[in-house]
């Protein structure tokens, strides 16, 4: 549900530029800054709700309070002014969580039993892809490590932001085929990761669309993804087996 949030956010958020955030969180620069706000909403709250709600099988009458709850504190934040509306409104987010949450009452049944076929290459997708968007953009907004400057908007962090959320979804689609690749040791996989990244690294500095400002940059950007690739081993086992049988006493 984190990954879901994120792919809304990156169509009406990062390249919609439908609102933006002022937490006040980092004074270096105020996009990275309207980025905490959005990863706080979209990694924790509303996910964790939607959890919530699909854990404890909430009729829909609890499901329309909590998005009144949410309507009423977005209008509060938008009152503080901690949360500025461009052409979103809040019913629209109303609106869009009502169809949020039925995906989560809907997703969430699959994962109480093995989960076979394309379904587990979505799920995993879904699951390796906010671990690997949030460990690649963080570094970026508190260290300011790199750019990107595809030229697609004149702010140059707008521009970083938007790069890198198209970057790590095509790394998701790389770690989970090389997990789904069976036949093959893990540690040429671990090469083929690295060969991947090392390449697409080099390919964007000659490009002139990546510009690295830090030493460890090269070397974080390709070891993350390794670390990646054996959280997602995991989940894919978890997701092929099912959910530990519970033993009543």
């Amino acid at each position: 549900m984190v990954q879901v949030a994120y792919l809304i956010e990156t169509v009406i958020y990062i390249f919609g530029g439908s609102y933006e955030y002022h937490p006040h969180l980092l004074k270096n620069n105020e996009h990275y800054d309207s980025n905490m706000g959005a990863l706080t909403s979209n990694m924790f709250i509303i996910p964790t709700l939607a959890t919530f709600i699909s854990a404890f099988r909430l009729r829909w009458v609890w499901i329309f309070l909590i998005i009144g709850l949410i309507a009423a504190v977005e209008l509060l934040f938008v009152k503080l002014q901690i949360y500025t509306l461009k052409w979103w409104r809040i019913q629209y987010t109303s609106i869009g969580l009502i169809f949020y949450f039925a995906a989560a009452k809907v997703i969430y049944p699959h994962l109480l039993r093995p989960v076979k076929g394309w379904i587990h290459s979505l799920y995993l997708i879904l699951c390796v892809g906010p671990i690997l968007g949030t460990l690649h953009i963080l570094p970026i907004m508190f260290f300011m490590n790199r750019t990107y400057h595809p030229g697609w908007y004149s702010d140059v962090a707008r521009d970083t932001t938007a790069f890198s959320s198209i970057y790590y979804l095509f790394g998701a689609l790389a770690v989970v085929a090389l997990v789904k690749l069976k036949g093959i040791r893990r540690w040429l996989k671990f090469a083929l990761l690295i060969l991947v990244y090392s390449t697409a690294t080099i390919a964007l500095v000659l490009a002139g669309i990546l510009e690295i400002h830090a030493p460890w940059d090269p070397a974080y950007y390709i070891i993350f993804p390794l670390l990646v690739y054996i959280i997602a081993e995991a989940i894919s086992n978890r997701l092929s087996a099912g959910p530990p049988a519970v033993t009543s006493r």
